[in-house]
């Protein structure tokens, strides 16, 4: 390669970058606007007075499994029936304020499953001091109250 098209080479390698750079700073004004407004939305989630879902009936079943444990508050697995566990998740925060304030909720996996196994997107979660209890079936973009 000659002395001329190295020197040349290294201008478009160097205007390529400066394109690039000048690129992800754009792009960097704009993406904070849109992002916030993004997070600033409330949350989407419905809450349904009944439980019409096929699903519910297991969401019931395994309401009682967990009551026969007395709703443990631990995060973490538990001996579920026919050599299975199933996971307590603790605290639900209700960050998102979708079920009634003042209330202290907490989570359960719906479905037993080999210890440590990966979790669904199934959940119960209790308000241990009413005893109420919602089922969503899909990790809390829905709760339906059993």
């Amino acid at each position: 390669m000659t002395p001329f098209r190295a020197a040349v080479t290294r201008v478009h390698r160097a205007l390529a970058a400066s394109a690039l750079v000048t690129a992800v700073a754009a792009a960097a004004l704009v993406a904070p606007s849109t992002v916030s407004t993004r997070l600033a939305e409330p949350a989407a989630a419905a809450v349904y007075g009944s439980c019409t879902q096929s699903r519910c009936a297991d969401a019931r079943t395994a309401r009682s499994g967990w009551s026969a444990k007395s709703f443990p508050t631990s995060r973490g697995w538990y001996s579920w029936s026919g050599g299975r566990c199933n996971f307590a998740g603790g605290r639900f925060y209700n960050y998102e304020g979708q079920l009634p304030a003042g209330a202290t909720y907490h989570e359960y996996d719906v479905y037993p499953r080999a210890c440590n196994a990966s979790r669904d997107a199934y959940r119960i979660v209790v308000d241990k001091s009413t005893g109420a209890t919602w089922f969503s079936p899909d990790h809390y973009a829905n709760f339906y109250r059993l």
